[in-house]
């Protein structure tokens, strides 16, 4: 299949998602950002701002298999993964959890204890999972989309570090402006009265994609960029004239580099473009830096989130 081909089919699921998910183009473009690239998203939102909603679109619109689970403290991890049990001859067979899927919804993740998070941990990196020694491989196209209420927190469990590091994106959903909201109460209507098909793309033209994005031209320069807005965070140091060393007190690891790098390609990708600029690299920084970087307590007491300190590297750190 030519790129030109791969590049249509992707802008019609694109067009397709945009007209069912009414003014997230953000999240929609971040979603797909994941898909081409073999990553994971975390979604994070008040209830009611269409987080589930795209993640069913987006399974239908590609025809593939979607599994949810409801994340809670008495989740155990063979509800995720799935268990070894004893069949009808007496012999030790496994059965698949709903993890074995194209994509897995988890919902409200952080509800669940550190061993159910560890569980999926595995599957997310290692797109196996080991029950009982044995190793289990997951579909080709594995995506999980994990959500998150940022109000609720009373009895959760936060995502650690090393787990939040394994998510490509966090993705924050906010709340719709007037005009949008307006027009997803007359897109709700419409739907109760007739079901629309959404317009669907072959699941192949994700893996074409995928190769396809391997060929979008990164310059030295652009390289260079993306390390350097890496580095920053772990040597804000360097930068005194902003408030960087302040405000950080631990940056992204060498992992955030290789995703910021592939972010950047598929959004390229995805404005029908064969190379990464500055724009493409900046479009994506805060989704794929914010949920890697640890304030300070400075920051945190003077009500510095980690927008604002995505904002202040894109400030600083020069393109050479």
């Amino acid at each position: 299949m030519s790129v030109t081909s791969i590049s249509r089919d992707i802008q019609t699921l694109s067009e397709s998602l945009t007209h069912k998910i009414i003014g997230q183009q953000h999240v929609v473009d971040s979603l797909l950002i994941a898909l081409l690239t073999d990553g994971h998203v975390l979604l994070e939102g008040l209830p009611g701002t269409a987080k589930t909603r795209s993640v069913r679109s987006l399974a239908q619109s590609l025809d593939l298999e979607l599994n949810r689970i409801q994340f809670t403290p008495d989740l155990m991890p063979s509800d995720v993964v799935g268990y070894e049990s004893l069949n009808d001859e007496g012999m030790m067979s496994f059965v698949k959890g709903p993890a074995f899927t194209n994509i897995l919804l988890a919902d409200e993740i952080n509800r669940a204890p550190p061993k159910v998070q560890s569980a999926l941990l595995e599957a997310m990196e290692e797109r196996q999972i080991t029950v009982g020694g044995q190793s289990h491989e997951l579909p080709e196209i594995f995506l999980v989309l994990a959500t998150q209420n940022p109000v609720e927190q009373e009895g959760t469990y936060p995502l650690p570090e090393a787990q939040l590091d394994r998510f490509l994106m966090k993705i924050v959903v906010d709340y719709p402006k007037r005009a949008d909201e307006l027009a997803i109460l007359k897109l709700v209507k419409k739907e109760q009265q007739f079901v629309e098909a959404l317009m669907q793309v072959e699941p192949s033209v994700v893996l074409d994609a995928r190769k396809a994005i391997l060929d979008v031209y990164v310059s030295d320069s652009i390289e260079s960029y993306i390390v350097d807005l890496v580095m920053a965070t772990r040597s804000p140091d360097l930068y005194q004239t902003s408030q960087l060393s302040k405000w950080i007190r631990i940056g992204a690891s060498p992992r955030a580099t290789i995703a910021l790098d592939k972010a950047a390609r598929a959004y390229a990708f995805l404005k029908n473009k064969d190379y990464v600029d500055t724009d493409d690299v900046r479009a994506v920084a805060h989704s794929v830096l914010c949920h890697r970087i640890t304030l300070s307590f400075d920051a945190m007491s003077d009500a510095i989130d980690s927008k604002a300190v995505v904002d202040e590297l894109i400030n600083v750190v020069e393109i050479v």
